[in-house]
C-alpha cells in the first residue's frame, strides 16, 4: 500500500494547555495559510483559544474538471458544479484517507477524537462532511460554511445507516449568506434539511447580505458553537 501523502499545514497554537483541536479546511483554489489570513482579517481577535489548536491544512494541486483540467488546490475533483451529478468518490475517498492522518497526528499528541471539531468553507465544508459522516463520526462536531453536498451524496447514506443501527453522530453547524449565488444558498439549506431528515442534529444560519465569504458575525457565532463543543477542561 502506498504511503499516505502528508499535507502542508499551518496552525494557531493555544495560549495555554492544548486540550482540543480544530481542523479547518479551505475552499477551492485557496490554501491553509490563505484561509488563516482571511480569518485573521475577519476576526479582530483571530479564531484563537486558550486551549484549542486550530489547524489549517492545504489541499495539494490537482487537475480540476470544472476548470477544464487546470491545476488547482482542491480537496477533490467534481464532474461539474451541480447537486445533480454523481460525486467523484475516488478523489474524495483518497483525500479522506490523507486528512485522516492529520486526525491521527492529533490523537498521537494526546488529543482524543471527542475533543476535535472538523469543518470548512465552501468545498472545505463538503470535504469535512464526508470526512466526519463517513469516516470519523466520533469527533465532537462538524461545521460547514457556504457549503453543500450533492443531493445523492453517499454521506447521507452513511448518516442514515449509522443512526438506523443506533450509533450516534456529532452535531452539524452550517452558515450561508443569502447574497451568495441563490442556487448555492438553496443547496446549502437543502443539505441541512436532508441530513436532519436522516436523524442528524443540524443548525442552519442564513446571513442576509453575505456573499460567498466569511464574516465577523458568522465567525463569532461559530466560535461560540466551538466553545460549547470543546469547553476548557483539565481532563478528558
Amino acid at each position: 500500500m502506498a504511503a499516505v501523502r502528508k499535507l502542508q499545514t499551518c496552525a494557531s497554537s493555544p495560549a495555554g494547555k492544548h486540550t482540543a483541536s480544530i481542523i479547518f479546511l479551505h475552499g477551492s483554489g485557496d490554501t491553509g495559510q490563505g484561509l488563516r489570513s482571511w480569518v485573521q482579517d475577519v476576526m479582530v481577535s483571530d479564531l484563537s483559544f486558550d486551549h484549542i489548536r486550530v489547524i489549517y491544512p492545504s489541499a495539494p494541486a490537482r487537475p480540476y474538471t470544472p476548470m477544464r483540467g487546470a491545476l488547482s488546490t482542491v480537496w477533490f475533483d467534481r464532474y461539474k458544479i451541480s447537486r445533480d451529478c454523481p460525486e467523484h468518490l475516488e478523489s474524495i475517498d483518497t483525500m479522506c484517507s490523507t486528512l485522516g492522518s492529520i486526525i491521527q497526528d492529533e490523537v498521537n499528541t494526546g488529543i482524543p477524537k471527542h475533543r476535535m471539531v472538523i469543518g470548512g468553507f465552501s468545498m472545505g465544508g463538503a470535504m469535512a462532511l464526508h470526512l466526519v459522516c463517513r469516516y470519523h463520526p466520533d469527533v465532537a462536531g462538524v461545521f460547514a460554511l457556504s457549503s453543500f453536498l450533492n443531493k445523492d451524496s453517499v454521506a447521507f447514506q452513511a448518516v442514515e445507516e449509522r443512526l438506523r443501527t443506533g450509533l450516534s453522530l456529532p452535531d452539524l453547524f452550517q452558515c450561508h449568506g443569502t447574497s451568495d449565488n441563490l442556487v448555492l444558498h438553496q443547496w446549502g439549506e437543502e443539505t441541512s434539511v436532508l441530513l436532519r431528515k436522516t436523524g442528524m442534529t443540524t443548525t442552519f444560519h442564513s446571513f442576509p447580505g453575505l456573499y460567498h465569504q466569511l464574516s465577523q458575525p458568522e465567525m463569532e457565532l461559530l466560535r461560540s458553537w466551538i466553545l460549547n463543543k470543546l469547553p476548557p477542561t483539565t481532563s478528558f
